[in-house]
């Protein structure tokens, strides 16, 4: 099906939803619009400079990163600009930059008409009431890693929180007004702007401690966490959002609260996994940080069977293997599978002396290296640790990519790994978790015959990092205790079957997509897909890694945690002045976010 199709579907579909999914209200101001440049209603520039006044100065207009490159691609800012396209951080860094370049038929990156380059939680407060007062798209952005484009959106007043990233550690914190309710712990706190490296390096490179965050070292923190937030060590500490101790945010209303659970619990519990830009603007978040092991690894190789027959006993063995050997709080990271009869290992460790990493994998490595008839071994297969602390210096690891920009952090930096999520231009995205009930001995033929199958139209991971079935208990009661949908903790795995091609930027001189392909290529993606559905046809999805497309969002987000979610979201803002796609309350508005229908 055509996603245009699809997206024109789902406003059928709201009227046989249940009655939580209905707009509140019965709808009392529908006619209701936001407005846009050259608008009557659209402020005055005597009102914008007030707004400027009001926030330092730090009132700026929004130019897309490569705009340059439109108006002359020989000209130097364009080749400036060109030079880091591959860079995470540069883009970061852009107040209209965006992660990725779009997504088939759904969305292209836009910059917002003007940006408040907030300093303070005061600067945010005072965007969000100029938003509210003058009926403006609003848009929250931090490091704009969103795939489903959240973070941007064209004719909006855009909050832009990177400067904000300053990062202090605790030795004891204690949530406001839950002293003798909740004993102190050692905690890291983090402004909105930072990313995951900033915390790495402040709380493990420098303090020798841990905290659960992404894996991609330049998503931003605040965003993680407010979708649900995984790891590479998932596995054992959790989801980033069970750490949470406490926020604070910039509610509708303009007000700066604290939300722990002493004081707004309904809001903190929402604020964890809820979704990012729908319930307000976080300004600050503190996480639990961990003792830090004292060792992090990893094992990796790639094995290609020679036929059908011989990749769908590799799958079955590997499945086995899984579930009698890595199904616990030690491993994470991703094996794939794909349609050349490859099976890709690239794994992560914690906890694990290098014995205890190789005497895990010796078995799988061997059965393979005996039957040379049947599998291949394209790369050498190993397993390998070292010390935690160094996980993310950089120049320790040879696949950590420094920040190469004059004054740059010298501590900033990303995974090699990660390279190709920069600027892509995605044609289908799909995520599934996989319950823990197909690893059970009469669920693993099922198992491997859906991953075979799946295999057949694309490639697709197994992220058993994202999946928190088999994590300890303390992570899974904090999982719990999040908006998560709860069948995160009963998966073994997130599976995600994606695709796209290169940066695709507004302004870069590039031949017109080739959409045929580019439609074939989501198909096969849809059709992978609904091979693992058979196995799991209730599956949730991960918000942050999800189907733009996905008619049942709502219960594949947050299964039962929606009608919650709903309620929450009525209490703060009544109004719907938060939007994102596919956010908690978004039904009510039209696919921009400027009509409630």
């Amino acid at each position: 099906m055509q996603r245009r199709s699809l997206l024109k579907g789902m406003a059928a579909m709201i009227a046989l939803q249940p009655d939580w999914l209905s707009p509140p209200a019965a709808n009392a101001a529908a006619s209701f619009s936001r407005v846009r440049p050259g608008d009557p209603a659209w402020p005055s520039a005597e009102s914008w400079a007030k707004l400027k006044q009001t926030v330092g100065g730090n009132l700026i207009p929004v130019e897309p990163p490569f705009a340059a490159c439109a108006a002359d691609p020989q000209n130097a800012a364009c080749a400036d600009a060109l030079a880091s396209i591959h860079n995470p951080f540069y883009l970061g860094d852009q107040p209209g930059g965006t992660q990725v370049s779009g997504w088939l038929d759904a969305w292209t990156p836009a910059p917002s008409a003007y940006a408040v380059k907030a300093r303070s939680s005061a600067d945010v407060a005072a965007a969000v009431s100029f938003a509210r007062d003058n009926r403006l798209r609003l848009v929250v952005k931090g490091a704009g890693h969103s795939y489903q484009g959240t973070s941007n959106a064209p004719d909006s007043l855009l909050i832009w929180t990177r400067a904000m990233n300053q990062v202090t550690l605790h030795d004891a914190f204690s949530p406001q007004a839950c002293e003798g309710k909740i004993a102190p712990s050692p905690a890291v706190t983090a402004e909105a702007g930072a990313v995951w490296i900033d915390l790495y390096h402040a709380v493990t490179s420098e303090a020798g401690r841990y905290v659960q965050g992404g894996g991609c070292t330049d998503v931003g923190v605040a965003g993680l966490i407010q979708s649900g937030g995984f790891g590479s060590f998932s596995k054992g500490f959790g989801a980033a959002a069970g750490g949470l101790l406490e926020a604070e945010i910039v509610t509708a209303d303009g007000a700066v609260r604290i939300a722990n659970p002493c004081v707004n619990p309904d809001l903190f519990w929402a604020l964890k996994g809820g979704g990012g830009g729908s319930f307000g603007v976080v300004t600050r978040l503190t996480l639990r940080t961990h003792e830090l092991p004292a060792f992090f690894g990893g094992a990796w190789g790639t094995i290609q069977a020679r036929s059908d027959k011989a990749f769908r006993r590799l799958i079955e063995r590997f499945v086995g293997f899984y579930a009698e050997n890595l199904f616990n709080p030690h491993w994470g990271e991703t094996v794939s599978f794909a349609p050349d009869n490859v099976l890709n290992i690239s794994m992560v460790c914690q906890g694990l002396e290098k014995d205890q990493a190789e005497s895990a994998w010796r078995p799988f490595f061997d059965w393979a290296k005996a039957s040379p008839l049947e599998f291949s071994l394209k790369s050498p297969p190993g397993t390998g640790v070292f010390p935690a602390r160094r996980f993310w210096d950089n120049g320790f690891l040879p696949f950590f990519v420094p920040d190469p920009r004059p004054g740059a952090p010298k501590f900033h930096g990303w995974w090699r790994g990660d390279q190709e999520q920069v600027g892509e231009f995605f044609h289908g995205y799909e995520s599934v978790w996989l319950p823990a009930s197909l690893l059970q001995e009469p669920e693993r033929g099922r198992l491997a015959d859906a991953l075979f199958a799946a295999s057949r139209p694309k490639k697709l991971a197994l992220h058993f990092n994202k999946g928190l079935a088999g994590a300890p208990d303390e992570a899974i009661a904090a999982a719990n205790d999040t908006a998560i949908n709860p069948a995160v903790t009963k998966a073994f795995a997130l599976a995600i079957i994606a695709d796209g091609e290169g940066a695709r930027y507004p302004g870069l001189a590039r031949p017109p997509i080739d959409e045929i392909a580019a439609r074939k290529d989501a198909r096969a993606i849809d059709l992978a897909a609904a091979e693992l559905f058979r196995v799991a046809p209730d599956a949730g999805s991960y918000v942050s890694e999800s189907n733009y497309f996905n008619p049942r969002w709502q219960t594949a987000y947050w299964g039962e945690n929606y009608a919650r979610l709903r309620a929450v979201k009525a209490k703060y803002d009544p109004d719907g002045l938060f939007f994102v796609h596919n956010g908690v309350g978004s039904e009510a508005w039209s696919a921009d976010g400027f009509t409630r229908v």
